[in-house]
């Protein structure tokens, strides 16, 4: 892990992985304050799943591990309400958090980024299950270029993505460092 960096964070009921899209509708003051803030620095915000408490009202006791969001694109909606597409980008450790003005701040480790290790041959079946679900899901989901799936870390994120899973399973694959040891808890979540 590398440097401590500070961060605003949002805790919310799901889990956001590094290079996966999430809408979110903002509303509250403290958050709208912390967008205006994070887009005028050129930086994002963190977003951590909530492990007691809500997303509206008191601050919510985050995870220890999140993923820095950044603003692909928003919109207001008709009811006045703003709405974001957010995209995963670099993972953290939260190292501490403060609160200020309402906000959750995280002083945050930045994880080191994933090898580009290619697939292990016990984890093709991992590949394979992923075109397939591709195939249905659509093109939004098909990889830049067909070498993306002999990628382990590629794979594991868009696995982690569409597949049917627990937000505390997203987590737990959030937390690991290496791109084979997530592979191998997808494989094993596999019926």
């Amino acid at each position: 892990m590398s440097v401590v960096a500070t961060l605003p964070l949002f805790p919310l009921h799901a889990v956001l992985l590094p290079g996966a899209s999430i809408g979110l509708r903002v509303f509250e003051r403290r958050y709208l304050d912390m967008l205006r803030d994070s887009s005028r620095d050129g930086g994002g915000f963190g977003l951590c799943l909530i492990l007691q408490g809500d997303e509206a009202g008191a601050p919510a006791v985050p995870a220890a591990f999140g993923v820095e969001a950044r603003v692909d694109d928003f919109d207001m909606g008709s009811d006045g309400v703003l709405q974001l597409r957010l995209r995963g980008a670099r993972r953290f450790h939260v190292e501490q958090t403060v609160r200020d003005n309402g906000l959750v701040v995280g002083e945050v480790r930045w994880c080191a980024p994933d090898t580009d290790d290619e697939l292990r041959p016990q984890h093709a079946l991992l590949s394979t299950l992923l075109q397939h679900i591709i195939e249905q899901a659509g093109e939004d989901y098909a990889p830049a270029t067909p070498a993306l799936l002999d990628q382990a870390s590629w794979v594991g994120w868009q696995l982690a993505q569409l597949l049917p899973l627990e937000e505390s399973q997203r987590l737990q694959l959030l937390q690991l460092d290496d791109v084979h040891a997530r592979l191998d808890l997808l494989l094993g979540w596999i019926p």
